[in-house]
């Protein structure tokens, strides 16, 4: 692979190498660069990959971005899957501006549907296992459409369900009966607005974060409403939320229905609406895998592992728990 100069190649292979050595771990590949040269050594598939990899980060590095470890990491899996251009194209994606400092840009083809979907539909209902970024992405794009002035309030909403009707015996006035069940909703929006200024939004009634059952009997217009962890709630709930929406709003459903948590025996929600809304115009659908996974690299691997077994052992491919 030529280079132009070397900045170039520092951009490629990362300050001190670190991109270099990540995808060499990833690939296991030697990477060796020559002055204006970088050669791949290694068996030819594994070669041929990290060569694809390279020339994706390559495009990006000349559209202006600089790579990161996650690029890496998300390419590798990618590269598995389209050529190199198209990897190029993926990874040289202007990142959409939430505030200065945040960047929001997807990272793999599944992430990037899912925005697309949330994009061109009223209301998108989204599946996938742990770390692929469903409730992430989703509270980007809603508080992007917050802050553009595109919609007048956020609501963040998720289903209680572990405390079932024992909430009145849980120490504490309601918001702190509730509070554990909402804390990821809140660490997701923390990670994108200051809390100084969450915290304005909310007792500006600009941001709601509340338990699904404080969405009944309401309308709510111009608002974007996200449902987190809706395998957790009933077909009547699933229902009754999406019912929900007035004029000007738009919805995103998020779930993983390998963790229900609802008694044996009790159809999920949210799998109850992808069957009977697929085909619904308006609706957008989007199924997530492991290969969507951007936390560290070995979760997908664990993912895949425990797929795996509940091939192998179909009594595993039940109703489990797994944190996410």
């Amino acid at each position: 692979m030529e280079l132009h100069n070397q900045e170039e190649a520092v951009s490629l292979l990362g300050q001190n190498g670190e991109l270099r050595k990540r995808l060499q771990e990833r690939a296991g590949v030697r990477i060796v660069d020559r002055g204006a040269k970088v050669v791949v050594i290694g068996g030819e598939e594994d070669a041929a990959l990290a060569g694809r990899v390279l020339s994706g980060l390559l495009d990006a590095v000349r559209s202006g971005r600089v790579p990161t470890v996650a690029d890496v990491d998300s390419a590798v899996v990618e590269a598995r899957e389209v050529e190199a251009r198209q990897l190029g194209d993926m990874l040289s994606q202007r990142p959409a501006a939430i505030r200065e400092d945040v960047h929001i840009r997807p990272r793999t083809r599944g992430q990037r549907r899912y925005l697309d979907a949330i994009n061109a539909h009223e209301v998108t209902l989204v599946i996938g296992p742990a770390g692929t970024g469903k409730t992430y992405l989703a509270m980007a794009a809603a508080v992007s459409a917050l802050l553009s002035k595109q919609v007048k309030r956020l609501v963040l909403t998720r289903p209680a369900v572990e405390a079932g009707e024992r909430l009145g015996f849980l120490p504490g006035d309601l918001e702190q009966k509730v509070n554990p069940y909402l804390r990821p909703l809140y660490d997701a929006l923390y990670a994108m607005v200051d809390m100084e200024r969450v915290r304005r939004l909310i007792d500006q009634q600009c941001i709601e974060v509340a338990p699904l059952a404080f969405m009944r009997g309401r309308t709510l217009d111009q608002a974007f409403v996200i449902l987190d962890e809706a395998q957790n709630t009933t077909a009547d709930q699933m229902l009754m939320f999406l019912t929900r929406l007035g004029q000007g709003s738009r919805a995103v459903v998020t779930g993983d229905v390998t963790q229900v948590d609802l008694p044996p025996g009790m159809t999920s929600g949210l799998e109850d609406a992808c069957r009977v809304l697929q085909g619904l115009p308006g609706i957008g659908l989007v199924q997530l895998t492991s290969q969507d996974v951007v936390r560290n690299p070995l979760v997908q691997q664990i993912i895949k592992a425990y797929e795996a077994d509940g091939e192998r052992m179909p009594h595993r491919g039940g109703r489990t728990r797994r944190e996410g």
